[in-house]
């Protein structure tokens, strides 16, 4: 047995060497493009950094940009280690284990939840809580359901099409669709709810001014500026305060259910990562001294 033992350690120093020589020689291939005391700046740092849309010159001066930034934050680094005191060191030091420790657990609780957590919020769970909840859900500005096409002027059939907004039954809304491409804008989805403040943006002779005269429940308007005549109907309107409609607020519900759901996750995971740990006995707590 005795005899092997001089071949084991040739192969172990053997690896080694090999290690090494890898390790020396995969530095050896970098291309350096900068050196601050013992750190180099590789030009693999740089080249994930270059764009394909970038010219000859553009990528010269960014290069170029880049190591003198790099430059400048390496000997501040160096400065600042030299200048500050130990104490400071050690607090900023703290700091930045904190910073990383954060970076990494961050990263695996995200990971951990996007796989593991449900991200579909049905449409019992949303009327159940908004149910439960509609007093917390009042409206902090106007909104509206409306219809509404914007026309070009000196449009001919003008008549037609106001006459077929307003009664809008299922004929009308396959012609209104039919000549759809003449019209400069529309929208005839008035199940939606929108905000006032985009009527305004949509139909710019309405104003905030004006409001309550043309956004109010099953009103009809025609209204002109340079640029057309705009005709809508008002389905309805909900005004400040008023309980927000579910399909109005549904995203923001779901946000905050997706939320909850991802808070209980990562409570329950780090639960159970320090029982596993205790019964491993991977972590224990000491009694301190009193």
């Amino acid at each position: 047995m005795k005899n092997i033992y001089p071949f084991i350690l040739l192969g172990v120093f053997s690896l080694v060497f090999i290690s090494c020589a890898k390790l020396f020689k995969k530095e050896e291939d970098k291309k350096p493009l900068a050196r601050v005391g013992d750190s180099y700046l590789y030009e693999e740092d740089i080249q994930a950094l270059l764009t394909e849309n970038m010219s000859k010159g553009d990528s010269a001066s960014f290069v170029s940009n880049y190591i003198n930034n790099w430059a400048s934050k390496q000997l501040l680094l160096s400065k600042a280690k030299i200048n500050l005191s130990e104490e400071k060191l050690a607090q900023y030091n703290v700091l930045v284990d904190d910073y990383r420790t954060d970076l990494y657990t961050r990263a695996y609780k995200e990971a951990l939840m996007t796989r593991a957590t449900d991200s579909v919020i049905t449409d019992v769970q949303l009327a159940d809580f908004y149910e439960q909840g509609k007093e917390n859900f009042k409206l902090k500005e106007r909104i509206a359901r409306i219809r509404f096409v914007g026309l070009p002027k000196g449009f001919l059939d003008k008549d037609e099409v106001s006459k077929r907004l307003r009664r809008f039954e299922e004929e009308d809304v396959r012609y209104l669709d039919s000549i759809g491409v003449q019209f400069n804008k529309l929208n005839f989805n008035d199940s939606i709810w929108v905000r006032f403040t985009r009527i305004f943006e949509e139909i710019p002779p309405i104003t905030i001014d004006n409001a309550d005269k043309y956004l109010k429940n099953s009103q009809f308007f025609e209204l002109e500026d340079s640029i057309g005549v705009y005709l809508g109907k008002i389905e309805e309107t909900k005004d400040i305060n008023d309980i927000a409609p579910l399909s109005f607020i549904r995203p923001t519900i779901e946000q905050v259910l997706l939320s909850r759901r991802k808070m209980n996750y990562l409570r329950k995971l780090e639960t159970e990562l320090l029982d596993e740990a205790i019964k491993d006995k991977e972590f224990e707590v000491f009694e301190t001294k009193k």
